[in-house]
């Protein structure tokens, strides 16, 4: 070997220790950033949507309602269903939370948020949407959405964490997802039918809330 390539795989290596640093101390700030939270529950949703859509609307009041109960909401402090999230806490009262990652397209936070902390990493920040919520609540949305929905499931059917409420919001747009699910995954042995049931899916903010404050208690 090279002394050339001896440098470059030095250089690696050392970059490599260094990242693993960086991933310690983001870990950390979120568990300070976090720490005093009440109970949770983290709302997920497309970035897209906009204030004037019935969508935005509902998570609005969803979040809402989950504030006049108690609870605090966490979002990924984005745009769209996030903000309405935020902004249904903040009115509320109840501590509204954003996990800002950064991205090369730089997505800035909501102008609702009474908390906010920041992420380079996703797995990082996936850790602590589980690790300070009691329910999921997941709105419509894109790959994202369904990133956040199979942690949160895969999670939960593994037993690596104690079950929680998932809720899909809207028979509307997820029915076609549950029937994939059940017709190719189940069908064919992949998942197990009573595996689905971690999954409820609810189509009114009301519903929501009843659902939660019927699994969860704080």
């Amino acid at each position: 070997m090279s002394k050339n390539q001896q440098y470059v795989l030095d250089s690696l290596s050392a970059q490599e220790s260094w990242r693993l640093f960086r991933i310690m101390a983001e870990t950390a700030d979120g568990f300070e950033d976090l720490s005093d939270l009440p109970p949770c529950v983290s709302i997920f949703g497309s970035a897209r949507a906009t204030p004037d859509s019935a969508i935005y609307k509902d998570t609005e009041r969803v979040a809402t309602l989950l504030g006049e109960a108690g609870f605090g909401v966490i979002t990924g402090g984005g745009p769209g269903l996030m903000e309405a999230g935020n902004k249904g806490a903040k009115k509320a009262g109840v501590p509204s939370v954003g996990l800002h990652i950064h991205l090369p397209m730089e997505q800035e936070p909501n102008s609702y948020l009474t908390v906010r902390s920041d992420y380079r990493y996703f797995f990082i920040r996936k850790l602590m949407f589980v690790k300070y919520s009691v329910a999921y609540v997941v709105m419509p949305g894109g790959m994202g959405t369904v990133d956040e929905l199979s942690e949160a499931f895969v999670l939960a059917q593994t037993r690596r964490i104690k079950p929680f409420p998932i809720i899909l919001y809207k028979h509307s747009f997820w029915d076609g997802f549950l029937n994939w699910l059940n017709e190719s995954m189940v069908k064919d042995g992949y998942i197990r039918d009573e595996e689905l049931k971690l999954c409820t899916v609810c189509d009114s903010p009301e519903e929501v809330l009843s659902t939660i404050r019927s699994r969860v208690v704080v």
